[in-house]
């Protein structure tokens, strides 16, 4: 396998700068023929949906984002939701809403109430049904998880 590879080299002085697309060069419609609508025509002066009642933004939503800011942990003076207990809010379109949090430790005093708390000023939400409060450890609560404000307002910023 002794094949020998010949590369012609050619220098050259300039190389001709390829040619600019132009707008007259695109390919008009036939004659008779409507022009393609272009697909983002109408996308970007279309107003936002609202988002749905569920979701973050929607009135259920952010109902039960206020309700948990309205609870605070006996030990420290900040509400669970800027602490960052609250680990994800999920609302289905028939009202039902899941909560999972976790506690500050397990041996938390508020252990056994806390969740039910939860559960409870979730479920006084308009527009909320059914409450499920999903106690996980996983993963475990640090202070990282706190809002900014939280740690304002303990003197940790």
């Amino acid at each position: 396998m002794n094949e020998e590879t010949n590369i012609a080299i050619e220098e050259v002085d300039a190389v001709a700068p390829p040619p600019k697309a132009r707008v007259e060069d695109a390919a008009a419609p036939a004659v008779g023929e409507a022009r393609q609508r272009d697909y983002l025509d109408g996308f970007l002066s279309a107003a936002p949906s609202a988002p749905a009642a569920g979701e973050p933004g929607g009135s259920v939503y952010d109902g039960i984002i206020e309700a948990l800011k309205d609870i605070f942990d006996p030990e420290i003076p900040v509400n669970i939701y800027d602490l960052g207990l609250i680990y994800g809010v999920e609302v289905t379109d028939d009202g039902h809403a899941v909560v999972s949090m976790t506690l500050t430790t397990p041996h938390c005093p508020v252990a056994e109430t806390m969740p039910a708390e939860v559960e409870l000023r979730v479920g006084a939400v308009p527009g909320v049904g059914d409450v499920e409060v999903n106690l996980v450890w996983d993963p475990p609560w640090d202070p990282a998880k706190m809002s900014d404000e939280a740690k304002l307002e303990l003197g940790m910023l």
